[in-house]
C-alpha cells in the first residue's frame, strides 16, 4: 500500500508584485529626497525661509538631514546594490543613529549639547531641533535599515521588531499632527512636529515596511496564498476603524446630538459588531481552507474519486456501519485493461484520459453514497451497502456504459475492465483489507479467464 504524504508548497512573495513595489519605493525615496533638499536649502541659505508664505512650516534642519540620510541608506541597501553600496548604507545608518540619539539625550537629560545653537538662525529666531518622537523614529529606521539585507534569524527578528515599533511611533506622530491641526477631530493645538517631517517619516516607514515584506513576518502581506489575501483585505479595515470611531465620537459630542457616554456606547457597540463580522469572515475563511486541504488529501486529482487514503478511511466507516446495522456490504475491485498498451502507443495523455473516463463511468454507474476510489495506477475500488445481486447489476451497467463509449466513431482506444467482487459474510468479522484482497483475487481470476478465452 503506497504511503501518501500530501503537502502544500511554500507560499513565496509574487516577483511581479515585488517589482512594482520596488518602483513605488524609489518614487517615495525621490519625494523624500526632494523635500529634505528644499528644507536644507531653506535652512542654510540666509533669508530664504523668511520669504516663504506665513504659516508655512519647514522641517528642522537636523530632522531634514536625518530624513535625507535615511532615504539614501534605504536606497543603497537594495538587494541589487553591491557590497560597497551596502557598506556605505551601514555608515549612513550609523550617522543617522548618532544624530537622532543626540536629540534624545538632550531631551532626556534636559541639557543642551548645542545642536540648535550650531544651526543658523531663521528670521531672527533660534533654530529648533527635531522632536523626541521623530528622533526615536529615526533611530528605529536606522536599525531596520542596517539589518534589512541580512537573512540570519537574529537579524530578521531585529529588523521585524524595529519596523513594528517604527510603524507605531510614526503612526503616533502622524496622527498627533492630524489630531492637533485639524478641527474635524475637535482639536486645534500646537503639534509636536511639522508637516514635512511627518510626511517624510511616513514615506520612509512605508518604504521600510515594503522592503521588510520581502522576508520575515511582514512577507504575509505580499504572498500569493489565501492567508496573504485575507491579510491584505482586513488590514486597511483594522487600521482605519479606530480612527473612524474617534472621529465619529468627537463629531457627536461637538454637535450635542447625544450625551457623551451614550455616544461612546453606540460607537463602541458598532465597533464591536464590525469586529465580530471580521472575526466571522476570518473563521469561515480558515474553515473553508481546512475543508479544501482535507479534500485534497483524500481525493485523486485525475479522476476526482477518493485516493487510497480516502477510500480506506471512508470504506472502513461504511463497513463498521454495516456490521452495526446488519446491512450487506460488498467490495468491487476494478482493473482497467490494456492501460500500458495505450500509454505505449498513444502516449500518457491518452492513458490519463482513459483513467479519467473510468472515473466518470463509476460516478455515473454507482450511487453517491457508495465509496469509489482510485487505489492504484489502473486499479479502482467501489464499496457500499449492496447485495450480490445489486453488485451484479452494477457491473452490468458499467459494462454497458463502456460498450456505449467504445461504439463512438472517434474512439481511439477501447475501454474495458476486469472486475472482481466479494460480499462480506453475515456471521464473519472481515476487515476491509481482507475484502479488498478477496476482490483482488476474483479480479485476477476474471483477467485469466479473458486471456484464456482469447487464446
Amino acid at each position: 500500500m503506497p504511503k501518501l504524504t500530501p503537502s502544500l508548497p511554500a507560499l513565496q512573495p509574487d516577483p511581479a508584485v515585488l517589482e512594482r513595489l520596488a518602483k513605488l519605493n524609489r518614487i517615495w525615496l525621490l519625494v523624500v529626497a526632494c523635500i529634505t533638499f528644499l528644507n536644507l536649502c531653506a535652512a542654510f541659505i540666509p533669508g530664504l525661509e523668511c520669504r516663504l508664505p506665513e504659516g508655512a512650516h519647514l522641517m528642522e534642519a537636523n530632522s531634514a538631514l536625518a530624513a535625507l540620510l535615511g532615504a539614501i541608506a534605504l536606497y543603497l541597501s537594495e538587494e541589487r546594490r553591491g557590497r560597497r553600496a551596502h557598506q556605505f548604507s551601514l555608515m549612513l545608518s550609523i550617522a543617522l543613529v548618532l544624530i537622532a540619539s543626540l536629540t534624545l539625550i538632550e531631551t532626556w537629560l534636559r541639557f543642551s549639547i548645542g545642536l540648535a545653537t550650531s544651526l543658523p538662525s531663521t528670521c531672527g529666531m533660534a533654530r529648533q531641533v527635531m522632536s523626541p518622537h521623530a528622533a526615536a523614529a529615526y533611530v528605529l529606521l536606522a536599525l531596520a535599515t542596517m539589518t534589512i539585507r541580512f537573512r540570519r534569524p537574529l537579524a530578521i527578528q531585529i529588523a521585524d521588531i524595529s519596523v513594528f515599533f517604527l510603524c507605531l511611533v510614526v503612526l503616533v506622530l502622524v496622527l498627533g499632527y492630524l489630531f492637533g491641526s485639524m478641527r474635524f477631530f475637535g482639536l486645534h493645538e500646537d503639534v509636536p512636529t511639522s508637516l514635512p517631517t511627518a510626511l517624510c517619516l511616513a514615506l520612509l516607514t512605508q518604504v521600510t515596511l515594503i522592503r521588510r515584506a520581502e522576508a520575515g513576518a511582514f512577507s504575509i502581506f505580499i504572498g500569493r496564498g489565501i492567508g496573504s489575501r485575507i491579510a491584505r483585505a482586513l488590514s486597511p479595515i483594522l487600521i482605519i476603524l479606530p480612527f473612524l470611531r474617534e472621529a465619529g465620537r468627537m463629531r457627536l459630542v461637538q454637535a450635542h446630538l447625544l450625551p457623551s457616554h451614550f455616544a461612546n456606547a453606540i460607537l463602541a457597540s458598532i465597533a464591536t459588531m464590525i469586529s465580530m463580522v471580521l472575526l466571522l469572515f476570518l473563521a469561515w475563511s480558515i474553515h473553508s481552507m481546512e475543508l479544501q486541504i482535507h479534500d485534497l488529501s483524500l481525493r485523486d486529482e485525475l479522476t476526482g474519486l477518493y485516493n487510497l487514503r480516502g477510500f480506506t478511511l471512508l470504506a472502513e466507516q461504511s463497513l463498521r456501519l454495516a456490521e452495526r446495522t446488519q446491512l450487506p456490504f460488498s467490495v468491487l475491485y476494478i482493473d482497467v485493461d490494456n492501460l500500458k498498451q495505450v500509454n505505449d502507443t498513444l502516449g500518457h495523455d491518452a492513458g490519463s484520459a482513459l483513467l479519467s473516463e473510468t472515473g466518470q463511468l463509476l460516478k455515473a454507474t454507482f450511487r453517491e453514497t457508495d465509496v469509489m476510489g482510485r487505489i492504484g495506477g489502473d486499479e479502482f475500488a467501489v464499496a457500499g451497502h449492496f447485495t450480490p445481486v445489486a453488485v451484479a447489476l452494477g457491473i452490468q451497467r458499467l459494462r454497458t456504459a463502456s460498450n456505449t463509449k467504445n461504439s463512438e466513431i472517434t474512439r481511439r482506444f477501447p475501454l474495458s475492465f476486469s472486475v472482481g467482487h466479494v460480499t462480506a459474510g453475515e456471521n464473519q468479522h472481515q476487515t476491509l483489507k481482507d475484502l479488498l484482497n478477496a476482490a483482488d483475487q476474483a479480479m485476477y481470476e476474471e483477467k485469466r479467464r479473458k486471456k484464456a478465452a482469447r487464446n
